[in-house]
Order: C-alpha cells, then sequence, then structure tokens
C-alpha cells in the first residue's frame, strides 16, 4: 500500500499529525510519500502532481477546503481520499487528528469507498463556452460584494423558467447540502444521493423555497441586475467568474466523481450529529 499525505500545514496540529504518522506509517507496512516542498523524516517525496500517480490512496490533512481541493485533483486520476479533519467542522473528513491509529485499516483493507457526485457548470456567452469548472460543493450566483437583489431564473431540460428575486441563488451537491446551502435554509442531503438543491439566498419572496432537482437533469440559470450590480460565479468557494447580463450557466452532472474512504464506522448521520453538537458547544 503507497499513501500520499498532503497537509494544509496552516490547519493547527497538521504538521504535528505528519510527524507521529511518519512511523506509524513504516510499521503498518505502508510506504508514505510527502509533497517535495514538505520536509519530514520517514517519507519519500516527490512532485505533488506525480503524487497522485504514485498513490494508491491520498491522505489529506485540513479542513473541508482542504479536502474538496486535493479530492478534485485525485477524481482526475480516479484516485480515492481519505481526510484527517484539522479545521472547525470537518464534514468530509472521515477522522481526527487523534484517531490516526485507524489508519492501520489500510494496510489490511478494513474500510470502504463513498462515492460523492460532482457538478460540471459551463459558461456561455452568445452560445460560445467561456469557462468550465467541477463542483464537489457548490456553485453560486451572487452580486458580490454589494447586498443587492438580483433576478436569477432557472429552467430545468430547457423546460418552465423560475425566477428568483434574492440575493443569490446555490446550486448544492448532497456533499453541499451541509454547506452554504444549510446555512440558507436549505435541507441536509444524504451526501450518496445524486441531485441538485437549488437554495435562495435572502429571497425577497414568501413563496421562494429550496427545490431538489435530479442529478440526471440539465440545469440552466441566467441572472441579471437592474441596478447594473456586479454579479459573480463561485465554485466550491474558491473559483469566483464575474458573470455578464444574460450569460448562460449550464449546470449538469459531471463525469468525475470524487471517491472518499471511510475506515470508521461513524454514519453520515452520526456524523451530522457529533458536528452539530461540537458547533454548538465550541463558544
Amino acid at each position: 500500500m503507497i499513501v500520499a499525505v498532503i497537509p494544509n500545514l496552516d490547519k493547527r496540529g497538521s504538521s504535528e499529525t505528519v510527524e507521529k504518522m511518519s512511523a506509524f506509517l513504516k510499521d503498518c507496512g505502508i510506504t508514505a510519500y510527502l509533497p517535495d516542498d514538505i520536509c519530514c523524516a520517514g517519507y519519500e517525496h516527490a512532485p505533488i502532481d506525480e503524487l497522485y500517480k504514485i498513490a494508491d490512496i491520498i491522505i489529506t490533512i485540513g479542513g473541508d477546503g482542504t479536502i474538496i481541493r486535493f479530492a478534485k485533483r485525485a477524481a482526475l486520476d480516479g484516485k480515492a481520499v481519505l481526510g484527517i479533519n484539522a479545521g472547525r467542522v470537518g464534514y468530509l473528513a472521515n477522522i481526527e487528528q487523534n484517531e490516526y491509529n485507524l489508519l492501520s485499516k489500510l494496510s489490511t483493507g478494513e474500510y470502504t469507498i463513498e462515492e460523492r457526485m460532482m457538478l460540471n457548470i459551463t459558461v456561455k456567452e452568445n452560445g460560445n463556452v467561456v469557462g468550465e469548472y467541477e463542483a464537489l460543493n457548490d456553485a453560486v450566483i451572487s452580486s458580490g460584494y454589494l447586498s443587492r437583489i438580483i433576478d436569477v431564473t432557472a429552467s430545468v431540460d430547457g423546460g418552465d423558467v423560475i425566477t428568483y428575486h434574492a440575493d443569490g441563488l446555490i446550486a448544492a451537491t448532497p456533499t453541499g447540502s451541509t454547506a452554504y446551502s444549510m446555512s440558507a435554509g436549505g435541507p441536509v442531503i444524504d451526501p450518496t444521493m445524486k441531485c441538485v438543491c437549488l437554495t435562495p439566498i435572502c429571497s425577497h419572496s414568501l413563496a421562494a423555497k429550496p427545490i431538489l432537482i435530479s442529478g440526471e437533469k440539465e440545469i440552466k440559470l441566467k441572472a441579471y441586475s437592474k441596478k447594473r450590480t456586479d454579479i459573480f460565479l463561485s465554485v466550491d468557494g474558491r473559483k469566483v467568474v464575474p458573470i455578464k447580463p444574460f450569460t448562460e450557466i449550464y449546470i449538469s452532472n459531471s463525469k468525475n466523481s470524487v471517491k472518499l474512504v471511510r475506515i470508521n464506522d461513524r454514519s453520515f448521520y452520526k456524523t451530522l450529529s457529533l458536528k452539530f453538537r461540537d458547533a454548538r458547544s465550541s463558544k
């Protein structure tokens, strides 16, 4: 078994966890690699892009943002990712930093792999593709720096149009249902489902509610502002793209999927309960 350990060293305790894991992984008969710009004894080293080809499993240490970033990259090579939580919430992480001893299950095959759908987002202007992105969590259309109402229209498979008068609109995967969408009033969705949730942000309508749409459908979004407010599309909270009036945004199920390694026996619902409890007691 070969693993690649990719930590976010800005997260508290992550460097110490990397050091502790070195001898433990070796004792388990696991060969571990680090990116060649991180120095730590007991690891092999290689350029980060090569790690996705060398390793059987990618181990990330960080928060959900870290896991999303490297899991999307790993999906291109069909590699599975195990997240060790070093963030505040860590819905995507399977174990905490003090549970790294569970990594011994990798060498004995005592783990499962869970697939998560991603979204393909295609941006078109005058029928021409000007951008294409993939999202594990969500794609968000918003009014940017100023909180001003914009109009966002949505149609499914070219059918009837729904119009939202709101600060924006979130198109979330089941994985992203516990992120921004949940904060905006959207439902929590079992992450193994294949669907898209459209959740309006601060809608100026009592009738505007989140809508669940089959992952097999194609959604077309358009956004504009009567006050000429700047409008942006953000993908997984990292990529930000300015949107011109009546630019067309197409959202569909990506051909790629993220594979997450599960080595503990906590179900999604148990994890959800624990994270909610921790959030209430974190002050």
